[in-house]
């Protein structure tokens, strides 16, 4: 197949501008103007509208196994199709844990199933209980992309640091999710003026704060790849500011819904908007646009967290926390960072494509001759409504809303997987 005159923006080369792209076998065998079809290549004209390398979405949960009435394999695959993504990195606290070379080759032969590229994580302790370290280099040798206990935070500073030495030995990142219980009274929901009007207890930024401090010098201490997860407070992107600074290898993720929603989103969509860690204030949000603007965030992941209808109807304090993202992550990025003017296209893209694809070394996030003909086409000046999930849930605060950014094709290994 060629894609003709499209408009090329490739982060990784900082190419921007119109081209054909020719590939076949799933791989991309030239780039240029006006490239000729032979009789038998079909021909997908894409004028005006931008063509990208597949997104790469660095902490997604498809649920799979042992939550698969919420998500699975396949019905995560199809979100991801629909909002662009063609590699995604699951997390691993399943049921059970990714925790053994078992349980791990059956994921990774089950996704082998699916039309996009699934990368999975291992669990950094065995039954997410931060006590013992799992069998990273029997992991790394069967596949793991990396390591996370995620939704768990590691509280034991010794374990951790030992945790990410033994990661930087691999040369293998280590993701967390920076939360000190002890201060929370109800995880989800900013201990702030929002908690205090709907009279319940939340949980305040210094219980991210306190973790991301201690994890950046760490990081520092070790040499570890660390990634910070959906960071929410101003504080913490301040802190891997000064971790960078000081030479720590040090990343953080972003999602869609911390900058673009505050905790006033609680107000309007109830549980739809309790999420972990929480929407918190103007001046975060603010401050996390910053360091998405000065590469301090150089991530941007959707903590895709699908539940069911009826998991988000309970009442406030026993929903769960987490919303759906795959499916409505580039098009926020377009209205709430490029439209306006925070990122260009291109910055956006970067954070979407080859920066997860480099530090999680998959061969992914380029559009270059032999690189696989992942791809993702949509147009950032036509907007569309969010509606129909392709996942199994439809918890998002989103609903309704109109975006920029509707995606026409996603193409992965070559094959069209998504039409809009």
């Amino acid at each position: 197949m060629i894609l003709k005159k499209g408009h090329l923006v490739n982060p990784a080369t900082g190419t921007d501008a119109v081209m054909d792209i020719r590939f076949d076998n799933g791989i991309i065998q030239e780039i240029g103007t006006d490239l000729t079809p032979s009789v038998s290549e079909k021909v997908l004209d894409i004028s005006g509208l931008v063509v990208a390398p597949g997104l790469v979405d660095t902490h997604i949960h498809f649920r799979d196994p042992g939550f698969t009435y919420k998500e699975d394999l396949h019905t995560g695959s199809l979100a991801a199709a629909k909002g662009g993504f063609t590699s995604v990195i699951c997390m691993a606290n399943t049921k059970p844990v990714v925790d053994s070379v078992n349980t791990l080759k059956d994921i990774l032969t089950r996704a082998k199933g699916e039309k996009i590229h699934i990368y999975q994580t291992a669990s950094v302790s065995y039954g997410l209980n931060g006590e013992k370290m799992t069998d990273f280099d029997a992991l790394a040798a069967n596949g793991a992309c990396g390591f996370t206990d995620d939704g768990i935070p590691l509280m034991n500073a010794v374990f951790c640091y030992n945790a990410m030495k033994k990661a930087a030995e691999l040369h293998m990142p280590v993701s967390l999710h920076e939360e000190d219980k002890s201060f929370i009274a109800n995880n989800g929901i900013n201990a702030g003026k929002v908690a205090e009007k709907l009279g319940i207890e939340g949980s305040p930024a210094v219980a991210e704060e306190v973790m991301v401090a201690r994890d950046c010098m760490l990081a520092l201490r070790t040499g570890a790849s660390v990634v910070i997860q959906h960071i929410s407070s101003g504080n913490s992107v301040e802190l891997v500011r000064t971790a960078l600074k000081l030479g720590a290898d040090i990343h953080a993720e972003a999602t869609p819904h911390h900058f673009t929603l505050t905790e006033e989103a609680v107000l309007e969509h109830g549980t739809l908007a309790k999420m972990n860690p929480p929407l918190r204030t103007e001046e975060d949000r603010q401050a996390i646009i910053r360091g998405l603007q000065d590469d301090t965030i150089d991530l941007i992941a959707t903590d895709h967290a699908p539940h069911s209808a009826e998991e988000k109807a309970k009442p406030l304090a026993e929903a769960p926390s987490g919303i759906t993202g795959l499916e409505t992550s580039l098009g926020l990025g377009i209205t709430s960072l490029v439209k306006p003017g925070y990122l260009s296209l291109m910055d956006l893209l970067a954070k979407m494509t080859c920066n997860p694809a480099d530090l999680y070394q998959l061969p992914a996030g380029n559009i270059q001759v032999n690189a696989p003909a992942d791809f993702v086409i949509f147009n950032p000046e036509e907007k569309w409504t969010v509606s129909d999930f392709a996942s199994k849930a439809s918890n998002s605060p989103f609903k309704g809303c109109e975006l920029y950014g509707k995606i026409h094709y996603t193409i992965c290994k070559g094959e069209i997987i998504y039409r809009g």
